[in-house]
């Protein structure tokens, strides 16, 4: 699917810059949205998706990377870089509103909701191998469950999304901005198996040492949760493929070129693209041509 941007309506230079600003704030807002969901509900259940089984934590964690990919096809590396650090901070607001909330003493028993504290029949090991028994608080049973995967997920965060990024502008490159399926899925493949390694190691690494899980364990969570963000990364090829064609014509952005939304900003505050001068419907110029 090709865009031919030169035969679109002209647009004022204003109002095409906060049309792509609105919805690169959308992109970014459900890529943060993922990542927070992604630690705060992290391994506390485990769901069976055909022959997978998958942490429900992982559930919206591939459209992260969907996310990632349009922002880096239409807004360039340096904002795709931006919002990864972006996330990393809101990974760092959730891990500390979780300590913060485990280190605060609770209230008495008379002022407790009946689910605050739980009875339970027998003893439970947390993740972190500690065994508990007799009563239990709900958000401590929470909290041992989701700190590991925060400190795990904020490695492999890292190291996958920054390295999604990286391989993506450098299919879109080698490629000169062909092959759609190519830099979506090569980038999002090899970026989810770093996610995945570092995730169940982090997580599951302590216990695994301790003996207190198999490395059978171990490789069937990880080849399920790889398995699933396979799966999610081929599917989302076609709405990769649709949201780029019809994005191009929306944001008058051609994804075969490097769009400067920085350079953008500085030339309508300098009045060098002057509101209400309407230009084409083609795509934006390199640095030295915009008008």
């Amino acid at each position: 699917m090709k865009t031919d941007l030169a035969t679109l309506p002209p647009i004022d230079p204003a109002r095409l810059h906060e049309r792509r600003e609105r919805v690169f704030l959308l992109f970014a807002v459900l890529f943060v949205g993922s990542m927070a969901m992604l630690n705060i509900i992290g391994i506390t259940r485990f769901v069976q998706i055909g022959p997978l089984s998958v942490a429900v934590g992982v559930l919206p964690y591939p459209l992260t990377f969907l996310c990632s990919d349009f922002i880096c096809e239409f807004y360039g590396r340096r904002r795709a870089t931006q919002v990864v650090w972006a996330g990393l901070l809101v990974n760092l607001f959730v891990l500390g509103t979780l300590w913060l909330g485990h280190v605060l003493p609770p209230v008495g028993a008379e002022s407790q909701p009946p689910w605050q504290v739980l009875p339970l029949a027998t003893s439970v090991y947390l993740p972190d191998g500690d065994a508990v028994e007799g009563r239990v608080e709900l958000y401590d049973f929470i909290y041992a469950c989701t700190k590991g995967a925060v400190l795990a997920s904020m490695f492999a965060y890292l190291a996958a999304q920054f390295c999604d990024v990286f391989l993506f502008h450098f299919w879109k490159k080698i490629t000169k901005g062909r092959h759609l399926w190519l830099r979506n899925n090569g980038s999002t493949m090899v970026s989810q198996f770093v996610d995945s390694v570092i995730v169940i190691s982090v997580t599951f690494g302590a216990a695994f040492f301790r003996g207190e899980t198999t490395l059978h364990t171990m490789l069937v969570l990880l080849g399920g949760s790889y398995a699933f963000k396979i799966c999610a990364a081929a599917l989302d090829t076609i709405p990769f493929y649709v949201g780029t064609f019809y994005l191009s014509r929306y944001l008058r952005i051609d994804p075969t070129r490097e769009h400067h939304p920085n350079l953008e900003e500085t030339r309508l505050s300098r009045g060098s693209l002057h509101v209400g001068r309407q230009i084409p419907g083609s795509a934006p110029s390199p640095p030295d041509q915009l008008p």
